[in-house]
């Protein structure tokens, strides 16, 4: 892209994807409606009444208007543009009748091998805690393929509370934009991205906030999923993101989450995609904090986390440490209260 990017781009490129986004909600939930898109309510869900389920596609809209508004086509970006197109149809027949589990992850792998093997959009080398760990090229591939089918799979489990998905999502892509200022490569594609993304985000946020009017559907959290892992594949290329401490830092609580998921099932001798009313956020609501309290203490220990990244990339990793240590206490305490891993934990106790 050769859009060069500046104090007054920004305030444009931010407004302008938010407002597309925005209006693009309302049509969004006249189609879902139209075409039987919608949630209902069940004993895991929070909300009582049933929600269109498009929002995604407001945000794939606004994320398409501001490529052709502020882009310029090359080949990892074509690549993008198809791979992110597959992601969204996926999710968009999801939303309208569930498919299986293995069907939906052999066309994510598919997606994923369009922007990796194509756009060649895979890690070069892999920096971690200090250590650079260099491998072949094809190892680097199937790395690349598995963090993005990862990320778009951490970030749809996550989905389960109003404003959840696109709050962390939006968190990532500030905090992204903000380390390539620090770093002065705000000329890079993933910066960019990173901008259509975070107003195309907010704009549909704006109406997802609890009380919803409106969630975003597989088609939405998977594709904002996909984004993250493809902007941090790109931050590798011009070293906006300088170590994968970076992105996992910042997606911690997706990763968390995910990870207590499968781990719980497994223990509990269920299936790893069966769902259940043990996540995060749940915890939180059986804490007795209201779902808009709920998702403002995520947004809390997610930005917290994204701070522990900028300090990290300002080389003050003493700050750094401290703060990581409070979260890693805050998370521990949270297993240890909760059902996050054993089910029905506390009503053993009682």
């Amino acid at each position: 892209m050769n859009f060069v990017i500046n104090d007054h781009n920004i305030v444009e490129i931010l407004i302008v994807t938010y407002l597309v986004s925005f209006l693009l909600v309302f049509l969004s939930k006249k189609l879902a409606f139209h075409i039987g898109a919608i949630d209902m309510p069940n004993e895991r869900k929070v909300h009582q009444r049933p929600m269109p389920r498009l929002g995604g596609i407001a945000v794939y809209g606004a994320f398409l208007f501001g490529y052709i508004m502020y882009g310029s086509l090359t080949t990892q970006m074509l690549s993008i543009l198809i791979a992110s197109f597959i992601i969204v149809m996926l999710g968009l027949i999801d939303d309208i009748k569930p498919l299986r589990a293995k069907d939906k992850l052999l066309v994510q792998l598919i997606a994923a091998s369009i922007v990796v093997f194509y756009g060649k959009l895979y890690f070069s080398e892999i920096t971690l805690l200090g250590l650079t760990l260099v491998f072949p090229p094809i190892v680097n591939q199937l790395i690349a393929l598995f963090f993005i089918v990862g990320s778009v799979n951490a970030i749809n489990l996550i989905d389960g509370l109003d404003g959840l998905s696109s709050g962390i999502s939006s968190i990532y892509f500030t905090t992204i934009s903000i380390i390539a200022f620090i770093l002065n490569q705000q000329q890079g594609l993933d910066i960019i991205l990173c901008l259509i993304m975070l107003g195309s985000t907010l704009g549909f946020l704006t109406h997802n906030f609890p009380p919803a009017k409106t969630f975003i559907g597989d088609c939405g959290s998977t594709f904002l999923g996909f984004m993250i892992a493809v902007i941090a594949l790109l931050g590798f290329k011009v070293t906006t993101i300088t170590s994968l401490v970076i992105p996992l830092l910042i997606l911690a609580i997706p990763i968390f989450d995910t990870a207590f998921a499968i781990l719980r099932r497994l223990l509990n001798h269920k299936k790893i995609g069966e769902p259940d009313k043990q996540h995060f956020h749940h915890q939180l609501l059986k804490m007795k904090f209201s779902p808009r309290v709920s998702i403002l203490i995520i947004y809390g220990i997610n930005i917290l986390f994204s701070a522990v990244s900028i300090f990290y990339v300002l080389g003050d990793n003493k700050v750094a440490m401290v703060i990581y240590i409070i979260l890693m206490i805050l998370l521990l305490y949270i297993v240890i209260n909760t059902d996050i891993l054993f089910e029905h934990k506390n009503n053993k106790r009682k």
